[in-house]
């Protein structure tokens, strides 16, 4: 058997830099489903796709290479599944114009997608050209679990090549999403190297953005995760693709032996903490819970991750109750005084 189809096929090659948590789900022999345990009320898996190996003679056969990988993954029941950067017209013999591939949504590609959200009970980020009132964008459209098109971000920062190719850059206000599991945003490849776009999307409240890219940005996305206090999933034409978690940790990530799929669970039932001075209340928390709530600290940079394990736990209730701060509001108290007193 040859190497790329015994990876393909194998339980080894679906997936990935995965991590197991408590609450995996897999189909057993029979095709049955066996719930290894309850999943967290806001656990959320990801499946994220590098297209570093996979080749097509046209844009669609990439297409079909795409869901055919997909196909490969559903047994793990992601949530959501992130895809490429315009991934229908690279790694294609055929030479095509943007014109050409361009579609508005539901068009011929979207529509493949759709159909496939649908009847997996999956959203997806499906990047590709699209057009609107003779202007084209490189963009990413959101579908929902019953294959509706939630909407399209555009990419803001485009690069002079695709502007000469007569892309347009999208508008400086990215939007969110809202989902069942929780509010999501997207930004795509160059715009990796301007802060405003991850900046509105932390403050629309995005917990986690996806970025679709032509490269892998390595550190950089690691770096966006902690620095805006979100999840980070990146999904590439080439190079790594990888789930961070909001510490910029790596979930899992796409390697040698994982060729295609990055695929792991986010719990989003955390909050972001300055460990000073809320350290003093953790002894109290973990008295009254105990297993329930994980608390990780992080020594050097004194940030403090505080994670609800019970589903009849909210963080949210925990700060309530311990007068507690997240991150943010203990930057913004302290940001609020300083201009009181130097405005006094």
């Amino acid at each position: 058997m040859e190497r790329r189809n015994f990876i393909r096929n194998s339980t080894l090659g679906l997936g990935a830099g995965i991590t197991l948590a408590p609450s995996t789900v897999f189909s057993a022999p029979n095709g049955s489903e066996e719930l290894l345990s309850p999943k967290l009320p806001r656990e959320v898996w990801i499946a994220t796709l590098t297209l570093t190996k996979i080749e097509a003679d046209n844009s669609e056969g990439m297409v079909n290479e795409v869901l055919g990988h997909m196909a490969d993954i559903v047994n793990y029941k992601p949530d959501i599944i992130c895809l490429p950067e315009v991934f229908p017209i690279f790694n294609i013999s055929e030479k095509i114009t943007i014109q050409e591939v361009a579609e508005q949504p539901l068009g011929k590609i979207t529509s493949r997608f759709a159909e496939f959200a649908k009847k997996h009970k999956t959203y997806i980020i499906c990047p590709l050209h699209t057009v609107e009132n003779g202007r084209y964008y490189n963009a990413a459209v959101v579908i929902d679990r019953e294959g509706k098109v939630m909407g399209e971000y555009r990419k803001m920062h485009t690069t002079k090549r695709e502007m000469g190719r007569g892309v347009f850059p999208g508008p400086l206000d990215p939007p969110v999403f809202k989902t069942d599991f929780g509010t999501i945003g997207v930004q795509i490849c160059f715009d990796l190297e301007w802060n405003d776009g991850w900046e509105k999307l932390k403050e629309k409240g995005a917990e986690i953005v996806f970025f679709c890219s032509a490269y892998a940005g390595g550190k950089a996305i690691n770096t966006r995760a902690w620095q805006n206090k979100y999840c980070v999933v990146s999904s590439t034409i080439k190079g790594t693709a990888k789930i961070c978690d909001v510490t910029g940790d790596e979930i899992a990530k796409t390697g040698y032996w994982e060729e295609y799929w990055a695929i792991g669970p986010l719990n989003l039932e955390k909050a972001f903490l300055h460990t000073w001075p809320y350290v003093e209340k953790f002894k109290a928390i973990h008295a009254k819970y105990g297993r329930k709530v994980k608390i990780t600290n992080y020594d050097e940079e004194e940030w403090s991750i505080i994670e609800s394990l019970s589903p009849d736990i909210k963080v949210a209730d925990i700060l309530e109750e311990f007068d507690l701060k997240t991150h943010k509001d203990h930057i913004k108290s302290a940001t609020d005084m300083q201009k009181q007193i130097r405005n006094g």
